[in-house]
């Protein structure tokens, strides 16, 4: 079992900044895959970033490449969203996701991020 706790959410106005967390506990190190998906309202769930715990190897979205850096701590468990440039279009409810070797998928609770033009 994998347990996400998330935060840093909220409003800003287009062109501000954002960094989102996602602490993780249990059984950390059966995670081979840490991410970060968005949910607009009306729009299927969507990958934002994502990152493989082995070897450290990323991919983006198309829609926020150069805009956002998806990062990790391992030594506080913690992964990391910053995002910049923000644009309305950027707002959404933005969920935490790992999976485990055993392809088992865990969900944090969402954390909403309202971008103002």
């Amino acid at each position: 079992q994998v347990q996400l706790v998330e935060s840093g959410g909220g409003l800003v106005q287009a062109g501000g900044s954002l960094r989102l967390s996602c602490a993780a506990s249990g059984s950390i190190s059966s995670i081979n895959f840490m991410g970060w998906y968005r949910q607009a309202p009306g729009k299927q769930r969507e990958l934002v970033a994502g990152v493989v715990t082995n070897g450290g190897s990323t991919n983006y979205a198309d829609s926020v490449k150069g805009r956002f850096t998806i990062s990790r701590d391992n030594a506080k468990n913690t992964l990391y969203l910053q995002m910049d440039s923000l644009k309305p279009e950027d707002t959404a409810v933005y969920y935490c996701n790992v999976r485990t070797r055993y392809g088992m998928p865990y969900w944090g609770q969402g954390t909403q991020v309202t971008v103002s033009s």
